[in-house]
């Protein structure tokens, strides 16, 4: 699978464009375009490998993951926006599974940075891209409003039950594997 970053924001958000090789349908995972040269830069990444946006999945509702929001929906119109509010409907043992553009995703709920995190997993292709739940060798804080530092390290313990392999795609900062994380995160308990 491919997986195309964006540093977006004052905050350097990673917004994701994923598709699979040689794909005419794409996924954008958060939304955190703020200027006009973000903007430009993903829709030129997305016209120039003739791709098309039909999900545009959003891992928690902080401002820095949504802020393009509105202006993803404008420019994209026929994608779907996956987010908590829409996944509502589902408790966290049923996991609900999505299909778009050719990629199959898992779900994850995964409250304690906010009440409203989503982790979506891409089983076939080992990649999870966790919002602001795991960052490498790091977690989401916790002392804003939603937050909950108990409830994250439940989440955390959940996560790394995922294969050791699993590249992770986080919200912030560069990639990472959960097996690195198992490793080496102090916050994951051992």
């Amino acid at each position: 699978m491919t997986v195309k970053c964006f540093v977006c924001n004052p905050y350097m958000q990673n917004t994701y464009v994923a598709h699979q090789p040689n794909a005419r349908e794409c996924i954008i995972v958060d939304a955190g375009i703020y200027s006009y040269d973000e903007e430009k830069e993903l829709t030129d990444y997305i016209r120039q490998n003739q791709l098309a946006v039909v999900a545009i999945l959003i891992t928690h509702a902080h401002p820095d993951h949504i802020c393009g929001r509105q202006r993803l929906a404008e420019l994209y119109p026929e994608a779907q926006i996956i987010d908590h509010n829409y996944l509502s409907g589902s408790s966290a043992e049923q996991e609900p599974v999505l299909q778009y553009a050719g990629i199959s995703i898992r779900c994850l709920f995964t409250p304690g940075h906010k009440e409203d995190c989503v982790c979506f997993y891409i089983p076939e292709s080992g990649i999870l891209f966790s919002g602001d739940t795991l960052f490498r060798e790091s977690i989401g804080r916790t002392d804003l409003d939603g937050g909950d530092f108990p409830t994250l390290m439940h989440s955390l313990a959940y996560l790394m039950q995922l294969p050791a392999d699993t590249t992770v795609y986080p919200g912030h900062s560069e990639s990472t594997t959960i097996g690195h994380e198992q490793y080496y995160n102090p916050f994951i308990r051992r």
